[in-house]
């Protein structure tokens, strides 16, 4: 079920690194690598904390395979003039697959944590949970010259954070695959919520002036 969960989060994860990287107009190669990095840049962070040596990406190449197939795929279809070239379709898939790999990223972070890890806290569940939540999506905004999702958009890492709290809370009373089917659904909920009623956390507003030169 873990395998599951990873195999179609790394297929989400990969379509929206190739999109993003269709619309920052990247050749083949380009869409190929920011595919592969959006799918297995959280999960080779995650192995890097918990000292799982050589992470899991470069043990089990289906992962990378799978990411690279989604990015040429996307792009021969981009190619041939099906719709991923309007952007209101380009924008909902690329929400729709970023908060499905969100989802299941980060609640395959916190039970990375809970079995590699002898006497796991809560703690430590969640912030591995978190950071393979959005370490992908942050290695993919950096190498598009972008902005990362979780310091601007509406409620990202806020998102991944309560749905891997969630999840290792429940982890020892209802057991590992339904705490996290809970917290990937959490997540997921969140994610379409807050961009459906445009949460985000206060900004500083353009017009605002916090900081005065004396």
């Amino acid at each position: 079920m873990v395998f599951l969960f990873e195999l179609i989060g790394t297929t989400a994860f990969a379509i929206s690194g190739a999109v993003v990287g269709i619309r920052k107009k990247m050749d083949l190669f380009g869409v190929a690598i920011l595919a592969m990095t959006t799918a297995v840049g959280g999960g080779i962070l995650r192995d890097i904390i918990l000292n799982i040596t050589p992470p899991s990406a470069f043990r089990e190449p289906v992962f990378t395979l799978t990411s690279i197939g989604v990015g040429i795929t996307a792009f021969v279809t981009v190619r041939y003039h099906i719709p991923l070239r309007r952007k209101a379709f380009c924008d909902a898939l690329l929400h729709a697959m970023d908060s499905i790999g969100l989802g299941l990223f980060t609640v395959i972070g916190v039970e990375a944590a809970f079995v590699h890890v002898q006497d796991s806290n809560i703690y430590l569940a969640v912030f591995v949970g978190v950071v393979t939540g959005v370490g992908g999506g942050v290695m993919r905004d950096i190498l598009s010259c972008s902005t990362p999702y979780i310091l601007m958009k509406h409620f990202y890492a806020c998102a991944s954070l309560v749905g891997a709290v969630v999840c290792a809370a429940l982890w020892f009373r209802i057991g590992s695959i339904p705490s996290m089917l809970i917290g990937a659904v959490i997540v997921v909920f969140l994610r379409n919520m807050a961009a459906h009623y445009r949460w985000s956390l206060p900004k500083i507003r353009p017009n605002e002036q916090p900081l005065k030169s004396s």
